[in-house]
């Protein structure tokens, strides 16, 4: 469904959904609590990777190019693409040259943001997911629903049948390892026999033309080494300038996304294998990728571009934990998708998307790169205002408060008679509600004091 309203709906009406999110959620919370609190520098190390990421924007194009020239030299290909379609053409026409039946793919959400797993399906070739979250997915023919945990919203029991329906040797036990060395054998043969690898890139490092990848399983490893040909596709933000500036943002990407101090597997690749190497692809291909990047940088929203995709701010969302990844309709869930999703599929699109923030704060307070996603998602919300596209009851009904705001005596009379009407309407909860179906179809509302806040302040005073 297109309407974000359908799909909320669909999602609150979901009760395992709410249980599979907030599993996850939850416990990456209270993991990246404890692993805040064992850094005591963390603030300050927050205000370090903020500076290494705007650095690197406002001279995005000079570390571009030091990275291309290091990449060459190292003996990788180096190909740039302005919009999706064009990366993933780029991608295309490499494995066929390749002659590539199948590919092994590492997790990848700049994958999913171009489209690559429909282009490569309709170039016929097969695409073999190596994440085991991202073999989940693929199995149930479904979408990311979180950028670090792309099947956060299945249970282990709804994984347990899908597994056991698809797997040509499933599972006998009902646990985790069980399911995981089900997959492990699905998966195995399938990697190392792959013609081509393709990965993303968590950094790009200017000075050497290195790549960096973090996986929590080894699978970039075990997919972009074996095959002949090994394709990275990474949007152009990705850039640092050195090993130092990467390490630094690496401690805080660990930490926000799984409470860890380092990801499990943490790998550097420099070009394709040379002479006296034991293994190693014998090409290697870095896509380049600006897919409205630099209209970012150039139209206000450059502070997205410090976005290290680590996901803290959707396990911290009031609105995630409620309605998951996929009814936000894009790429990207959560306070940093409502940014970005208007970038890739337009405004007049997804408008609902900064709407449904509440603006709590509490996304920017996490964020390690500080980024201050309740002031981008305003503006979007000042930009659809200005353009005409929020509906016209909504427009209407804001006038109706406007001219009730700027009359104090209407205004304190009309809201005085709501307040006693919904009293009314419930003894302490209040089940349904006028005008206000989305507020109680899912959820009872608390019933009002008997007085407004003001009264209550001014009777306050008073005494």
């Amino acid at each position: 469904m297109s309407d974000f309203g359908d799909r909320v709906d669909l999602a609150l009406a979901d009760p395992i959904l709410k249980i599979a999110v907030e599993r996850t959620a939850g416990t990456a919370e209270a993991k990246r609590a404890l692993a805040v609190d064992a850094f005591p520098d963390f603030e300050d190390a927050r205000d370090r990777a903020a500076a290494i990421k705007d650095h690197v924007i406002a001279h995005l194009g000079a570390y571009l190019e030091e990275f291309e020239a290091n990449a060459i030299a190292a003996g990788a290909q180096v190909h740039w693409a302005r919009t999706s379609d064009e990366a993933c053409k780029i991608v295309i026409d490499i494995c066929k040259a390749a002659g590539a039946r199948t590919v092994a793919r590492s997790k990848s959400m700049l994958g999913e943001e171009i489209g690559l797993p429909h282009a490569l399906a309709e170039a016929g070739i097969e695409r073999v997911e190596t994440d085991l979250a991202e073999h989940i997915i693929q199995l149930a023919d479904e979408r990311p629903s979180h950028i670090i945990w792309p099947a956060m919203h299945k249970t282990r029991e709804q994984v347990s049948l899908l597994f056991k329906a698809r797997h040509r040797s499933p599972h006998q036990e009902e646990t985790i390892a069980a399911m995981a060395e089900s997959a492990r054998r699905e998966l195995r043969t399938q990697m190392l026999g792959a013609d081509v690898g393709i990965s993303g890139a968590n950094f790009l490092i200017a000075d050497t033309g290195a790549v960096c990848t973090v996986t929590n399983e080894g699978n970039a490893e075990l997919s972009l080494v074996p095959p002949r040909v090994h394709i990275v596709t990474a949007g152009i933000e990705k850039i640092v300038p050195s090993m130092p500036h990467a390490v630094h943002l690496l401690r805080m990407l660990a930490r926000s996304a799984t409470g860890a101090a380092l990801t499990q597997y943490t790998t550097f690749y420099t070009g394709p294998r040379r002479p006296g190497d034991r293994d190693g692809p014998e090409q290697m291909h870095i896509v380049l990728v600006d897919n409205g990047r630099t209209t970012m940088r150039e139209e206000g929203l450059a502070e997205m571009l410090r976005c290290i995709r680590c996901g803290a701010c959707m396990n911290h969302c009031v609105v995630f934990r409620q309605i998951g990844g996929h009814a936000y309709g894009g790429t990207y869930p959560g306070p940093m998708g409502a940014v970005l999703t208007p970038v890739l599929d337009g405004l007049p699109k997804s408008r609902e998307l900064p709407n449904a923030c509440t603006l709590n704060g509490k996304c920017q307070e996490v964020c390690p790169v500080r980024i201050p996603l309740p002031t981008l998602l305003r503006g979007w919300r000042e930009k659809s205002w200005r353009e005409g596209l929020e509906p016209k009851t909504m427009r209407a009904g804001l006038g109706v408060w406007a001219w009730f705001a700027r009359r104090p005596a209407l205004y304190r009379l009309a809201s005085g008679s709501a307040l006693r009407a919904m009293r009314v309407l419930g003894r302490g909860w209040i089940r349904r509600l006028p005008l206000a179906g989305g507020w109680t179809d899912h959820r009872d509302m608390p019933a009002p004091e008997a007085r407004s806040f003001m009264a209550q302040y001014k009777s306050g005073r008073r005494r």
